[in-house]
């Protein structure tokens, strides 16, 4: 607990609503995250950032600040980590985990200990030696074969040039022929006896791995529901709930209460603490979806924490001993969605947008990523309407995105994007000045999929990359530069200038590909679009301010 800077009308702007409906009311409560939680949570990543850190960079996780008044008027400051930290959910300094852990943890620790046991199984079945020789002798015999059937092919050409000769003995080629044959089978026929013990074993192994993958499910789902029912949540009119009781109906996801905001609620109204201002960050490792990366702010997820909002900032009790939270996933009503974003350019065959940093394009694969730039357009605009996005945007990016009205512009506005027919021109900054002031970078790109969403250059498996790019001016510690993308691969512009082949250094704050300042976005923004209408051939230039 810390004692909070001084506030000011810079520091009290916000950025973020942290959102949920009253069960009991219905009425609609906020909680902002403001520059000044922003800042307070930066000076805890420069702390992460040092050597002496009990934080484990390598563990991605989400951590969280919140500042809260005293009832004497003192303002602190708290923090939270979601989950284990080095596996601890006690450390000082940090806000405990929500009252009911403690009445299961003999089970949980049972449980960690044996879902530990699994994973070392899964993994030593995952490393069997015969996975090894089996892809060894499989490339082995795939060699042999392949000489064996390129030597028998030349010698079927010289037979079919032979038997064109009158003295040439046909069944001499035909047997010949056979013996080719028999050849091929046999190599076949000793691989598959090779092969064939190291598959059953293989085999075998993969089937004791569904097991132990179940066991660990059911193992996991188990600990779940016994911590769903001793979790016990307090709002700030000092009610009291489990976290069974606040949602009733449907399957809680694994890690409901481990989350920061809910920590940090729970904590505050246990201690007669007013919320002013919470702020929740990623560190360390980028998610396993590849959507949260290290320094990035990020709202409450969808799936574990906004359901339990409501309940977490209400300052009302229930009128009676029945208790039902509404959840509701929505993050902002109409009148946000529309403020939110700004139309540069609509007709009714095509719109462009200024997509803010830190929105995604469309919205994700999981239910913590559904708010982007589409969604909110359907929401202001309505479902019916018929938006079809023709390019995208990294969700750390900014700048123009441009979106089709129907099927026929769609198609039109994807073949000049196919075609190189649409200029992009982006700008970025930086984060070291560079010893070239322009060129073209030509490096090809390869998305590992064990590592997604990281890009790297691959000379063999990596797909034509190609960006230009012209110095604009040096500032300070950094170069300003502008990026002309002639192909269109995912982070392409961020690899060419992290890459030392590229330009060595990488964009400001693209921790992804190795920034370590402590910045509050990625400073990459498309800048200008280029392209011709679809409908009346026009050439159409859209450019928008770049926002650092």
């Amino acid at each position: 607990m810390q004692k909070l800077m001084n506030r000011d009308n810079e520091s009290a702007i916000t950025t973020y609503f942290y959102e949920g409906r009253c069960p009991f009311s219905g009425e609609l409560l906020r909680l902002p995250r403001t520059r000044q939680a922003e800042a307070i949570a930066l000076n805890l990543m420069q702390e992460f950032s040092q050597l002496n850190s009990q934080v484990n960079t390598r563990e991605g996780k989400m951590y969280g600040i919140l500042l809260a008044e005293s009832i004497a008027g003192e303002e602190i400051i708290l923090k939270a980590f979601s989950g284990l930290l080095n596996g601890e959910s006690y450390i000082e300094g940090w806000v405990p985990p929500i009252a009911g852990r403690e009445n299961v943890a003999i089970a949980e620790s049972i449980t960690l200990a044996k879902l530990a046991t699994i994973k070392q199984k899964l993994i030593d079945l995952s490393q069997i030696p015969e996975r090894l020789e089996y892809e060894h002798k499989s490339q082995e015999f795939a060699i042999q074969l392949a000489e064996l059937q390129a030597k028998h092919h030349i010698s079927k050409q010289n037979r079919q040039v032979q038997r064109s000769q009158s003295s040439t003995n046909l069944q001499e080629l035909d047997r010949e022929s056979q013996i080719e044959k028999m050849a091929r089978r046999n190599l076949k026929r000793d691989r598959d006896l090779a092969l064939l013990p190291l598959q059953q074993a293989i085999a075998a192994a993969d089937e004791q791995m569904r097991f132990l993958k179940q066991e660990r499910r059911q193992l996991s789902r188990t600990l779940q529901t016994q911590m769903h029912h001793a979790y016990v949540l307090t709002n700030f009119a000092g009610e009291t709930r489990s976290l069974k009781q606040i949602i009733t109906e449907g399957a809680m996801p694994t890690g409901m209460g481990d989350c920061c905001a809910p920590k940090l609620l729970d904590y505050a109204a246990n201690h007669a603490l007013k919320p002013v201002a919470m702020a929740e960050f990623w560190w360390g490792n980028p998610s396993p979806d590849g959507y949260k990366i290290q320094g990035e702010f990020y709202g409450a997820c969808v799936e574990r924490c906004q359901p339990i909002m409501g309940f977490l900032l209400s300052t009302r009790r229930s009128s009676s001993t029945s208790f039902k939270a509404e959840t509701i996933a929505t993050s902002l009503n109409k009148e946000d969605l529309a403020q939110s974003l700004t139309i540069i350019y609509e007709d009714e065959d095509v719109m462009a947008i200024a997509k803010p940093a830190g929105l995604l394009s469309i919205p994700g694969r999981y239910l913590d990523t559904q708010d982007s730039v589409l969604s909110r357009l359907r929401q202001s605009l309505g479902d019916r309407t018929i938006l079809y996005p023709v390019h995208r945007l990294d969700r750390q990016t900014s700048g123009i995105l441009l979106f089709a009205r129907n099927l026929e512009t769609l198609r039109n506005l994807n073949y000049q994007f196919q075609n190189r027919k649409i200029h992009k021109i982006y700008e970025a900054l930086l984060s070291g000045i560079v010893d070239k002031e322009d060129g073209m970078i030509d490096l090809p790109l390869w998305g590992n999929p064990e590592n997604r969403p990281y890009q790297q250059v691959d000379f063999e498996r990596g797909k034509p990359s190609i960006t230009k790019f012209k110095v604009i001016r040096h500032e300070v510690n950094h170069s300003r530069i502008e990026f002309v993308p002639l192909t269109g691969r995912t982070h392409q512009l961020r690899v060419h200038a992290a890459d030392v082949r590229g330009l060595g250094i990488t964009i400001l704050g693209d921790r992804l590909y190795g920034c370590h300042a402590v910045t509050d976005r990625l400073h990459l923004h498309a800048r200008e679009l280029t392209f011709v209408h679809p409908q009346s051939q026009e050439s159409i230039h859209l450019e928008i301010p770049v926002p650092f």
